[in-house]
């Protein structure tokens, strides 16, 4: 039986040492790990009241029942400790909270200031350079859509600096015109400097402007009988307009806003995010907050802003489909993040009001096809676990795969499935550490499993919760050594199913494994397609890895193996040539040449590559 009364003894005993401050609360477990975060205007106070209160919610009883331990951390004032309590949360991701998931930075625009030939490029994280950045955009797509269409209309260039520097002749982008060809000097330096100008103008809302400008050189150019010329502009403003209609300029006029609708159905919510800027929609994306069945709509609103604009820059409008109890508070803690007026209102009539019954619909769509999903899911696991006797109710499967070539760069892999998809964060890759089991199918799978059930049996640090099934990549053999070495970790009742091609390698002819047994499906059974689609994932994420770790070998190799040669001589090099391939085509006098690099030094170098 639950008793929160665990909880409360908690609290009684440390309200007495808690100043009377605003600031952060952590309740936490036996464990130490913390249970929930909650923030107060006056700490003791909003504690009493899970002591005082006799009725709590069940999540709430839930909590109390587990909290062994209390840590305050006080703040100078409520708005602070609404934004330690938005970064706590995301940091730790208590189980009691609302969370926010699948967090991430968007993409923006990025066009350089301070460069003799500005890059248009898009960018994600910090805005350390000089330049002017727009966005953000509600995905890469969406920014590399738009970063197309100023190629189409203005004809910046994208290649990085390194390219542009080296290049002799123009690329097909030149070809194809969307680029203007500065790295040969098909421009000259002020009309391209004009070129970047009027496109900061156009993503900065001007587009207008624009527009006659390209329609007045367009008509000079046909007076002067330049055709040619007229042609390309008529081009660039066909690609205008078509930028123009699909932005979309909106009828309610926001320059400068995001519009937050939410959606609650079936005790799932989705909360769908439209980025405008300049009067232009920037795209929509749509999150998936983690939080109790019973969760009030309002709430999980007000809970997601903090949290979503904790790492993000700010707009001056954002604009609500739900009143939240909050909304003046957050309101003042955002615009001292931003120092800026940061206005949350709530869409009641007008032209707002249609912008948020849209972004209200896209949401509906989205959770819905999301339950959709689930369900779909969850019927898949169902039928899994009848076809191989299994338990029922699985609702996380991990699948392991390895990869290596005649025993080189040996990595395993492991995804992992939940009743919503692939959870990529479950993703882990393994580099193989016992050199005998390089070449050793078994001894790496053994190796794999090991490493990763070890800890989560040990409870260490950052350890992944256990699979309801776990599927292995492989025949009979593969399913004896991973059997076994997960019952010998003691993990004897977590079910595990090995998936082998049949002879000819062809798929749709798998056999599967399991307790002694072997299974097979008819070719159009839906659940041999998920469990192949799993298999075939893994395999995925398996040969990755496997390249990613095969070409860092490579780059490293060449000059790593030669005695003698350390980091800064490795360094100065690559410095001097560009890569390891080089040094090894480059002449001796060359090799001498390189700072720091004597003459006996240099003959060793060269003698490796040509002995």
């Amino acid at each position: 039986m639950i008793s929160s009364e665990i909880g409360k003894d908690v609290i009684k005993k440390e309200l007495p040492l808690i100043p009377k401050l605003p600031g952060v609360y952590r309740m936490l477990n036996n464990k130490d790990i913390i249970l929930y975060v909650g923030k107060a205007k006056n700490l003791p106070n909003r504690l009493k009241s899970y002591v005082s209160e006799k009725n709590h919610i069940i999540r709430t009883e839930r909590m109390l029942s587990q909290t062994k331990k209390i840590e305050i951390t006080t703040t100078s004032n409520e708005s602070e400790a609404l934004l330690l309590e938005a970064n706590l949360i995301k940091k730790y991701k208590p189980k009691f909270n609302i969370l926010l998931r699948d967090d991430k930075s968007f993409p923006f625009i990025y066009i350089g200031n301070k460069d003799k030939w500005p890059q248009i490029r898009k960018h994600r994280g910090k805005k350390n350079k000089d330049g002017f950045y727009f966005g953000p955009f509600a995905s890469a797509g969406s920014a590399n859509w738009t970063i197309k269409m100023i190629q189409k209309i203005f004809h910046l260039r994208v290649c990085d600096d390194t390219v542009f520097k080296n290049r002799e002749r123009p690329c097909i982008l030149y070809q194809i015109k969307r680029c203007s060809g500065p790295c040969v000097g098909n421009i000259n330096e002020n009309d391209y400097k004009k070129t970047v100008d009027n496109a900061i103008e156009f993503v900065s809302g001007k587009s207008r402007k624009i527009q006659k400008n390209l329609s007045k050189q367009m008509e000079d150019a046909s007076s002067e009988l330049d055709f040619e010329k007229a042609a390309i502009l008529r081009d660039r403003i066909k690609s205008l307009n078509i930028i123009q209609s699909s932005q979309r300029i909106n009828e309610a006029n926001l320059i400068e806003a995001d519009v937050i609708a939410g959606y609650k159905e079936s005790g799932k919510t989705c909360i769908q995010v439209f980025f405008y800027r300049s009067k232009q929609n920037w795209g929509n994306q749509a999150f998936f907050p983690k939080h109790d069945p019973d969760e009030k709509l309002n709430n999980v609103v007000n809970s997601f802003i903090t949290q979503f604009y904790e790492n993000k820059s700010v707009p001056k409008s954002i604009i609500l489909s739900e009143d939240i109890k909050e909304r003046l508070l957050i309101e003042k803690a955002l615009s001292k993040k931003e120092n800026k007026q940061v206005n949350i209102s709530i869409a009641k009539k007008g032209s707002k009001l249609k912008v948020i019954n849209q972004a209200v619909k896209n949401a509906k769509n989205s959770l819905n096809r999301k339950i959709y999903e689930s369900q779909n899911n969850k019927e898949l696991f169902d039928k899994v676990a009848e076809k191989f006797n299994l338990e029922p109710n699985l609702n996380l499967i991990e699948v392991y795969d390895n990869s290596h070539i005649q025993g080189s760069n040996s990595v395993g892999a492991l995804i992992t499935y939940g009743d919503e998809g692939f959870i990529k964060k479950r993703y882990r890759k393994f580099n193989i550490k016992i050199k005998k089991n390089e070449q050793d199918d078994y001894g790496m799978m053994r190796e794999v499993l090991n490493r990763r059930f070890k800890r989560a049996v040990e409870e260490k640090s950052n350890y992944l919760s256990f699979p309801d099934l776990v599927l292995i990549d492989g025949g009979k053999g593969q399913y004896s050594v991973a059997r076994e070495t997960m019952n010998e970790l003691g993990l004897h009742d977590i079910p595990m199913i090995a998936i082998a091609k049949g002879k000819m390698r062809n798929s749709g002819n798998e056999t599967f494994f399991h307790n002694g047994k072997e299974f097979k499906f008819s070719r159009n059974d839906p659940t041999l397609f998920f469990l192949q689609r799993l298999r075939d994932e893994s395999h995925r994420f398996a040969i990755s890895a496997h390249r990613a770790k095969r070409k860092k070998g490579i780059s490293k190799s060449l000059l790593d193996q030669i005695d003698g040669i350390g980091s800064v001589r490795k360094r100065a090099l690559l410095n001097h040539f560009g890569s390891a391939r080089a040094v090894e085509s480059a002449s001796l006098d060359e090799i001498k040449s390189v700072n720091g690099v004597e003459e006996i030094v240099a003959k060793k170098i060269y003698n490796y590559f040509h002995e």
